[in-house]
């Protein structure tokens, strides 16, 4: 005799999911996904490459979101009647059925909840995330490189189209910097709990045996903007290197100099392109970016939010945001939110949703206080 009562935990996942549901409004979504369908079957439509592709990106998230909601909405009814079905029948592998598929109905409701909390202005975009290596040598070129997987990891786990922008190779290992773009709704919002200076204490491979070795690296995460073209750059106001695209030992470069290097003169800012083939590409890369990240700029000096929005980010001792410890102990640990996981293996290998959902809500609460 099976006596499964899952009947509190589903009423307390349908109400999150009723509120979840509010925020997202399912048939303002139908709406949207209807209208962009119309734009997106224009026989014309790829004449505007540009505009061709933001439709089809924009028409093909919103039909996973309501994809998402929906099928949330039946595994709810369908883990009711599993549960009235293995108590009639006394079938104990279908109530731990029951129970597993709770348990993970759970964490996908916990992950869409986040993303309601995600309303910053310029969340919903796509986001730009670079990666330095800081204070530690080569060890934090290392690190800088480990921070790099991980974050291809996650967007490859969650099925985010990545575009690696910019990779500058360390002379005996690791990295220097990367720079990526993550195409995803509410990429930005989503990762940018994840800017700021990463710790990593462990044995050192690279240095005496049994030293502990502490090394840094920096994350910066930037929305990439459409309206990035309103913002004016006068050519006197940058420099533009180009050179010829590089790999680590053993790649085969470029045969030409394409890859470029735009530096904006007034605030020193510098962006890196060597992704695409062609000179005239990686150009306009680079100032898409450039362009994105002096709005962000503009925008937060309009605000006087540059320090909330993005600090100073030093990559060394003193203001670190988490910490991954591999020796004597074996822990991560978000020093902002003390979320912790004790399996670094698998954090690096893309694992952590539960930080990012810590550091949104982290965010929310301080916001909200």
């Amino acid at each position: 005799m099976i006596d499964l009562d899952l009947s509190e935990q589903i009423a307390a996942l349908r109400v999150t999911f009723g509120d979840i549901s509010s925020v997202v409004d399912v048939e303002a979504l139908r709406t949207e996904i209807d209208r962009l369908s119309e734009e997106a079957g224009v026989p014309d439509l790829w004449d505007d490459t540009v505009n061709a592709q933001r439709v089809t990106s924009a028409l093909s998230h919103r039909q996973t979101e309501l994809a998402k909601m929906t099928s949330v909405a039946a595994r709810l009814d369908d883990l009711e009647v599993l549960i009235e079905l293995a108590n009639e029948a006394g079938d104990e592998e279908s109530a731990e059925e029951a129970r597993v598929e709770l348990v993970s109905l759970q964490k996908v409701i916990g992950e869409l909840e986040v993303q309601t909390l995600l309303d910053g202005e310029w969340d919903s975009y796509p986001a730009v995330i670079t990666i330095r290596s800081g204070a530690g040598g080569v060890d934090a070129a290392d690190f800088a490189e480990m921070l790099f997987r991980m974050y291809l990891r996650w967007a490859e786990k969650h099925k985010y189209p990545v575009t690696v922008m910019d990779t500058s190779y360390a002379e005996e290992a690791g990295i220097k910097s990367a720079t990526f773009e993550v195409s995803a709704p509410y990429a930005f919002g989503t990762l940018s709990v994840e800017a700021g200076t990463h710790r990593l204490v462990r044995m050192s491979p690279f240095g005496a045996a049994g030293k502990r070795q502490t090394s840094f690296a920096a994350v910066e995460v930037i929305p990439l903007m459409e309206e990035a073209g309103e913002v004016e750059i006068p050519e006197n106001d940058i420099r533009v290197d180009v050179f010829r695209s590089s790999g680590p030992g053993g790649q085969s470069v470029n045969t030409t100099d394409s890859a470029v290097r735009i530096t904006h003169l007034p605030t020193g800012t510098v962006v890196s392109m060597q992704n695409e083939k062609s000179q005239i590409q990686n150009r306009a890369a680079a100032m898409r970016v450039l362009q994105s990240r002096l709005l962000l700029l503009q925008k937060e000096a309009e605000a006087a939010q540059k320090k909330e929005l993005a600090g100073v980010i030093t990559a060394s001792w003193g203001d670190q945001m988490r910490s991954y410890v591999l020796a004597p102990y074996q822990m991560v640990k978000d020093l902002r939110t003390d979320y912790e996981e004790g399996n670094p293996s698998k954090v690096f290998d893309g694992e952590i949703d539960g930080f990012i959902g810590a550091g949104i809500r982290w965010r929310k609460q301080k916001t909200d206080d």
